[in-house]
């Protein structure tokens, strides 16, 4: 919803103030904007793979969504780490066993639907207790491979954004380049009355200002967006992280979810009184 609020105050701020003392009318050089979308979209294909532009375009309508991370689900994983160390610590690790081999069917993680929707985290979730209930690795070779998925994880969600953010960068130059098309079309009229060439002119000039307009006000802020989206979407897994390796460390499931709290952003992080409340209400259930 702010992307729309922003791109509003954008072209109110250009479009508006121009059309208080010009013609909007000289701005209308329907060419000039199918030459620049084009060239754009040239760009955008020409630069990726199938996978990678197919990530690209399926990345792009996720900033009108709101994001799902919020304190409410925050404190639904916590709880949820919560339980499952709980039941380990009680029952030892092998009574989990098959709550993590089926995760949809499993007593435990069936109360927490909004983190068990995430597929993604789900499996970070799975794959490590799975790991745990082994007994092969270490805490510390385990902590290696999770900032090595981590990282991946990061890299891969952060290609769309790089993307588009290059996008936004080559924009400007498809404007120069429409505008140069245009100043060529003019050079070749010269005998046209001066009227006619200013039109042409301005027209031609319509192709940079579009440029830099489309890139600085609707590109950019699209690659910033997706930017936050990735900054935000690690954040769980790092939390998760921090949780699982408290408590192979040898800490209480009280003190291992306090870790993962910790970590996270002050915005969605939850107290400690409400942690422990939270936690407290849920036992009763």
């Amino acid at each position: 919803m702010l992307l729309i609020v922003g791109y509003v105050i954008v072209l109110a701020a250009s479009i508006g103030t121009y059309a208080v003392h010009g013609s909007l009318a000289a701005l209308w050089v329907p060419l000039e904007y199918v030459a620049i979308i084009g060239l754009s979209l040239g760009y955008l294909v020409a630069s990726n793979g199938p996978r990678s532009l197919k990530a690209v375009l399926s990345a792009i309508p996720s900033v009108l969504k709101g994001s799902h991370l919020n304190k409410a689900l925050y404190m639904d994983l916590l709880a949820m780490l919560y339980e499952i160390l709980s039941k380990v610590r009680k029952e030892g690790l092998m009574s989990i066993e098959s709550d993590i081999e089926t995760p949809d069917s499993s007593a435990v993680f069936s109360k927490y639907p909004s983190v068990v929707h995430d597929h993604h985290v789900m499996e970070f979730v799975t794959d490590y207790l799975r790991m745990m209930v082994g007994g092969n690795l270490n805490a510390f070779e385990i902590e290696n491979l999770m900032d090595m998925e981590i990282e991946t994880h990061h890299n891969e969600a952060h290609f769309p954004a790089h993307m588009v953010q290059s996008l936004g960068g080559a924009v400007p130059a498809m404007g120069i380049v429409v505008a140069v098309m245009g100043v060529v079309n003019v050079m070749g009229s010269v005998g046209e009355p001066p009227a006619v060439l200013g039109k042409m002119i301005g027209g031609a000039l319509v192709g940079t200002f579009l440029g830099i307009l489309i890139s600085y006000g609707f590109v950019e802020p699209i690659a910033n967006q997706l930017n936050q989206k990735v900054e935000e979407g690690s954040k769980i897994y790092q939390c998760v992280k921090v949780v699982l390796l408290a408590s192979m460390n040898g800490y209480a499931p009280q003190v291992a979810v306090e870790f993962g709290r910790k970590v996270l952003y002050s915005g969605d992080r939850p107290t400690f009184l409400e942690l422990e409340e939270d936690l407290k209400s849920r036992k009763g259930k």
